[in-house]
């Protein structure tokens, strides 16, 4: 089954706030489901298909990207225009030896860097909900509802390319 390109998605407004718990739920959950993902997955396994990430740089792809989503959350509840350009060639994920690392060491790196987002997405005020600031790339503006709805659907973009990767094994 192909799967549609990163950059090639859109992401409408979530109008409702009421779904909001549900999207924090799903946030929240990430790091136990990429526990449970790679439980059976030997620590020195590094598997690289079609030119892709492994599952490591898949992991620490995510980690690489949460002090983005915190920025950003904390630039829409400041109230800023404009939210944070991010490096879209991935640099860090590149660069980074990601594959030397333990699944363990990853998973518990990134849940640190996630709770650190989740308290302050569990913070957020009525108030907070109602303000907006512009997303670079999509050019469109962002609550901070449909920023978390944007990184739970990155998030289960790269689980979605770990179970890929699974099946490789």
């Amino acid at each position: 089954m192909k799967k549609t390109n990163w950059f090639d998605r859109s992401f409408p407004p979530q109008n409702d706030t009421g779904v909001f718990p549900c999207i924090l739920e799903r946030l929240g959950g990430t790091a136990a489901r990429l526990t449970e993902k790679i439980a059976s997955i030997p620590s020195d396994l590094t598997i690289v298909a079609h030119g892709k990430w492994s599952i490591k740089k898949e992991i620490g792809h995510l980690i690489d990207l949460e002090p983005l989503w915190l920025a950003r959350t904390l630039q829409i509840i400041d109230n800023q225009k404009d939210l944070k350009i991010t490096d879209l060639a991935n640099t860090k994920t590149h660069e980074t030896n990601h594959d030397a690392r333990d699944f363990q060491d990853l998973i518990q790196e990134f849940r640190q860097h996630r709770r650190a987002l989740m308290h302050v997405l569990h913070d957020v005020t009525e108030t907070d909900l109602d303000k907006a600031a512009v997303h670079p790339r999509l050019g469109t503006p962002m609550k901070i509802i449909d920023l978390a709805y944007f990184v739970a659907e990155h998030d289960d973009h790269h689980l979605a390319q770990i179970t890929t990767l699974m099946r490789e094994i």
